[in-house]
């Protein structure tokens, strides 16, 4: 069961962050009301206005550098107050980022999005469970494994490139009772990055993946994608 989360990742990793994948999953879940995810072509005000409103979740995927592991351990040093309502997971697989980014975006939304009875079973039984625990359990849940394994075969277009030898990594960004929250499944809990309300949440995620691109301002293997209601 633990190589479904692999074979998504990998389908995933792939495509660079293909939505059309991570949206045949959304789709076989049961996931309703329109969220789907969709291409953040730039994090210019200009190119943030194409993105369709409202946003739930923004995901980026990077390539895991020593400067980007810098930023995330200087933001984890000085990490404020974690609200009781984040729902944070550790990735305890390898590869699994994409899996658990996923997971992430909408488990933190669903006071707002209906996920299907599949995830709320899972997020009901992750209730007073620690974040290792709760990997364990999505490590075990053989009815999210076949949806995975199903949608990442969905989106197998062409054979792995050489691409998939980089170190690449999704972290998810959310808001969370007015504050913008990193959820990385590496790292102890999730980062709190400040105020952010919710209806913000685009611009204040985008200043965050800028952070990110900054670290390495000559790498171009960056992708950012928002859980939209289309």
């Amino acid at each position: 069961t633990v190589c479904f989360m692999k074979n998504i990742s990998s389908g995933i990793n792939a495509e660079y962050g293909n939505p059309e994948v991570w949206n045949k999953f959304l789709e076989s879940m049961g996931v309703a009301g329109g969220w789907q995810f969709t291409d953040v072509w730039g994090l210019d005000t200009e190119l943030l206005m194409m993105v369709p409103q409202p946003v739930a979740a923004v995901i980026l995927l990077f390539p895991i550098s020593p400067n980007t592991e810098k930023l995330s351990a200087d933001k984890l040093s000085n990490n404020g107050e974690i609200s009781e309502d984040v729902f944070f997971m550790k990735q305890t697989v390898g590869n699994a980022c994409g899996t658990v980014g996923i997971l992430h975006s909408l488990l933190n939304n669903t006071d707002r999005i209906a996920v299907g009875d599949i995830l709320d079973k899972f997020k009901a039984a992750c209730v007073g469970v620690d974040p290792a625990d709760r990997a364990a359990l999505l490590e075990n849940d053989e009815t999210i494994a076949a949806v995975h394994a199903s949608a990442a075969q969905s989106g197998q277009t062409a054979a792995p490139s050489a691409d998939d030898k980089v170190n690449l990594h999704f972290v998810s960004f959310v808001s969370v009772g007015g504050s913008l929250y990193e959820l990385d499944g590496r790292k102890p809990s999730a980062v709190n990055w400040g105020p952010c309300p919710s209806d913000d949440l685009l611009a204040c995620a985008a200043l965050a993946c800028k952070q990110y691109m900054k670290c390495d301002p000559e790498e171009v293997r960056f992708t950012v994608v928002a859980l939209s209601k289309i």
